[in-house]
């Protein structure tokens, strides 16, 4: 009887974990879930952080970088008080763009890059708390990691 009751809590126990999603905010599990707003996810600390980089451009010349704060949640978390760096490795190149509160839930900068499929972007944020997150993104890599970025027509 009681190891029928320990078996049973221990599945109530994992059965919750898994309804909640907590094992949903891997990168892996992340980068199958398209951003809101069209960028890559990337958990960091209780946040989630979106980035979206110009998909295009062929040379490098100024382009946007934009970074979307949410919690777990997907609530938007406010951007007011908040700075950023995205530390971007590109064609061969390296560029640190300063990112400043934008509206609601997001951060902004202009940087000089191209659109490299290799692309790295290391996203530091330091919230108006004073508590500092940062995640790592591949933003143009999932199209072709998962297969998609070569179908033929």
């Amino acid at each position: 009887m009681q190891r029928t009751l320990i078996s049973s809590l221990a599945m109530a126990t994992a059965l919750m974990f898994v309804g909640s999603g907590a094992f949903a905010h891997d990168d892996g599990a992340l980068d199958k879930i398209s951003g809101p707003n069209g960028g890559q996810l990337r958990m960091a600390g209780g946040y989630h952080l979106e980035l979206v980089v110009t998909k295009d451009s062929k040379e490098a010349k100024d382009n946007p970088v934009t970074v979307y704060l949410t919690d777990h949640g997907e609530k938007k978390v406010p951007s007011a008080g908040a700075t950023g760096t995205a530390m971007i490795l590109a064609a061969k190149s390296k560029i640190t763009v300063p990112l400043a509160p934008s509206g609601d839930n997001k951060l902004t900068g202009i940087g000089r890059y191209a659109s490299d499929p290799q692309m790295k972007v290391v996203v530091s944020v330091t919230f108006a708390s004073a508590k500092a997150e940062q995640a790592r993104f591949t933003p143009l890599l999932t199209a072709a990691a998962d297969g998609h970025g070569n179908h033929q027509h």
